[in-house]
Protein backbone atom coordinates (compact mmCIF):
# COMPACT_ATOMS: atom_id res chain seq x y z
CA UNK A 1 0.00 0.00 0.00
CA UNK A 2 1.12 3.76 -0.67
CA UNK A 3 1.09 6.13 2.05
CA UNK A 4 -1.06 8.62 -0.37
CA UNK A 5 -3.71 5.62 -0.17
CA UNK A 6 -3.26 5.63 3.79
CA UNK A 7 -3.67 9.32 3.91
CA UNK A 8 -6.88 9.09 1.99
CA UNK A 9 -8.58 6.20 3.48
CA UNK A 10 -7.87 7.68 6.95
CA UNK A 11 -9.03 11.30 5.69
CA UNK A 12 -12.63 9.72 4.30
CA UNK A 13 -13.20 7.52 7.61
CA UNK A 14 -12.44 10.77 9.73
CA UNK A 15 -14.31 13.11 7.18
CA UNK A 16 -17.45 10.08 7.43
CA UNK A 17 -17.29 10.29 11.17
CA UNK A 18 -17.06 14.32 11.72
CA UNK A 19 -19.56 14.87 8.77
CA UNK A 20 -19.07 18.47 8.51
CA UNK A 21 -16.25 20.35 6.38
CA UNK A 22 -12.43 20.05 8.14
CA UNK A 23 -9.56 22.01 6.85
CA UNK A 24 -6.78 20.23 5.63
CA UNK A 25 -4.55 21.71 8.80
CA UNK A 26 -7.56 19.75 11.07
CA UNK A 27 -7.53 16.24 8.89
CA UNK A 28 -3.58 16.51 8.89
CA UNK A 29 -3.35 16.58 12.67
CA UNK A 30 -5.42 13.59 12.84
CA UNK A 31 -3.73 11.87 10.17
CA UNK A 32 -0.75 12.95 11.91
CA UNK A 33 1.06 13.96 8.50
CA UNK A 34 1.52 17.71 7.42
CA UNK A 35 -1.63 19.97 5.25
CA UNK A 36 0.52 20.16 2.17
CA UNK A 37 0.50 16.68 1.84
CA UNK A 38 -3.23 16.14 2.86
CA UNK A 39 -4.44 18.70 0.01
CA UNK A 40 -2.66 17.00 -2.71
CA UNK A 41 -4.19 13.73 -1.78
CA UNK A 42 -7.24 15.06 -1.48
CA UNK A 43 -6.87 17.13 -4.74
CA UNK A 44 -7.00 13.66 -6.79
CA UNK A 45 -10.05 12.53 -4.51
CA UNK A 46 -12.02 15.69 -5.21
CA UNK A 47 -11.07 15.13 -9.03
CA UNK A 48 -12.74 11.60 -8.93
CA UNK A 49 -15.81 13.04 -7.21
CA UNK A 50 -15.04 11.31 -3.65
CA UNK A 51 -14.81 14.81 -1.59
CA UNK A 52 -16.24 18.11 -2.33
CA UNK A 53 -14.24 21.34 -1.19
CA UNK A 54 -15.83 24.53 0.30
CA UNK A 55 -14.35 28.23 -0.10
CA UNK A 56 -14.05 30.78 2.88
CA UNK A 57 -13.37 31.18 6.55
CA UNK A 58 -15.41 27.80 7.15
CA UNK A 59 -13.78 25.94 4.22
CA UNK A 60 -12.26 22.83 3.93
CA UNK A 61 -13.13 19.04 2.48
CA UNK A 62 -16.71 17.73 2.95
CA UNK A 63 -17.08 13.67 2.69
CA UNK A 64 -20.87 14.06 0.98
CA UNK A 65 -21.16 10.31 0.13
CA UNK A 66 -23.06 7.53 1.62
CA UNK A 67 -19.35 5.77 3.44
CA UNK A 68 -21.09 2.31 2.61
CA UNK A 69 -20.67 2.85 -0.77
CA UNK A 70 -17.49 3.85 -1.50
CA UNK A 71 -14.45 1.39 -1.30
CA UNK A 72 -10.99 1.22 -1.01
CA UNK A 73 -10.51 0.27 -4.43
CA UNK A 74 -12.55 3.04 -5.26
CA UNK A 75 -9.96 5.59 -3.23
CA UNK A 76 -7.32 3.42 -4.80
CA UNK A 77 -7.94 3.99 -8.53
CA UNK A 78 -8.60 7.73 -7.98
CA UNK A 79 -5.23 7.48 -6.55
CA UNK A 80 -3.64 5.39 -9.35
CA UNK A 81 -2.22 2.68 -7.25
CA UNK A 82 -0.81 -0.56 -7.75
CA UNK A 83 -0.99 -2.72 -4.88
CA UNK A 84 1.14 -4.91 -5.70
CA UNK A 85 4.69 -4.62 -7.87
CA UNK A 86 8.17 -5.02 -8.15
CA UNK A 87 10.52 -2.45 -8.12
CA UNK A 88 13.19 -4.87 -9.63
CA UNK A 89 13.07 -7.17 -12.42
CA UNK A 90 15.34 -10.05 -12.71
CA UNK A 91 17.00 -10.84 -16.34
CA UNK A 92 17.34 -9.25 -19.48
CA UNK A 93 15.39 -9.11 -21.97
CA UNK A 94 17.93 -9.49 -24.51
CA UNK A 95 19.96 -12.16 -23.43
CA UNK A 96 19.44 -15.39 -25.19
CA UNK A 97 19.10 -17.51 -22.15
CA UNK A 98 14.93 -18.31 -22.33
CA UNK A 99 15.11 -17.99 -18.57
CA UNK A 100 17.07 -14.40 -18.45
CA UNK A 101 14.95 -13.29 -21.24
CA UNK A 102 11.52 -14.04 -20.03
CA UNK A 103 11.02 -14.34 -16.48
CA UNK A 104 10.47 -10.56 -16.05
CA UNK A 105 6.89 -10.75 -18.49
CA UNK A 106 6.14 -13.87 -16.52
CA UNK A 107 6.86 -12.05 -13.04
CA UNK A 108 4.76 -8.89 -14.29
CA UNK A 109 2.08 -11.26 -14.87
CA UNK A 110 1.96 -12.18 -11.56
CA UNK A 111 2.11 -9.45 -10.14
CA UNK A 112 -0.82 -7.85 -12.34
CA UNK A 113 -2.66 -11.30 -11.04
CA UNK A 114 -2.46 -10.65 -7.56
CA UNK A 115 -2.49 -6.69 -8.07
CA UNK A 116 -6.15 -7.36 -9.52
CA UNK A 117 -6.80 -10.01 -6.11
CA UNK A 118 -5.97 -7.06 -4.13
CA UNK A 119 -8.25 -4.61 -5.87
CA UNK A 120 -11.32 -7.36 -5.65
CA UNK A 121 -10.86 -7.34 -2.40
CA UNK A 122 -10.40 -3.84 -1.34
CA UNK A 123 -13.99 -3.59 -3.86
CA UNK A 124 -15.25 -5.12 -0.27
CA UNK A 125 -14.08 -2.64 2.17
CA UNK A 126 -15.82 0.33 2.38
CA UNK A 127 -15.49 3.56 4.57
CA UNK A 128 -18.38 2.48 6.61
CA UNK A 129 -17.28 -0.70 7.56
CA UNK A 130 -13.78 0.52 8.87
CA UNK A 131 -15.80 3.32 11.07
CA UNK A 132 -17.84 0.15 12.22
CA UNK A 133 -14.29 -1.86 12.92
CA UNK A 134 -12.88 1.67 14.54
CA UNK A 135 -15.87 2.03 16.88
CA UNK A 136 -16.68 -1.85 17.50
CA UNK A 137 -20.07 -1.92 15.58
CA UNK A 138 -20.86 -4.74 14.05
CA UNK A 139 -21.69 -3.84 9.79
Amino acid sequence: MTSEFNVAVHALVYLSHRGGTLSSEELAQNICTNAARVRKVLSKLKKAGLVETKEGADGGYLFDRDAGEVTLRQIGEALDCCFVSANWRSGDTDLPCLVASGMGRIMDDIYGELDECCKARLEKITIRSIGQKIFGKQP
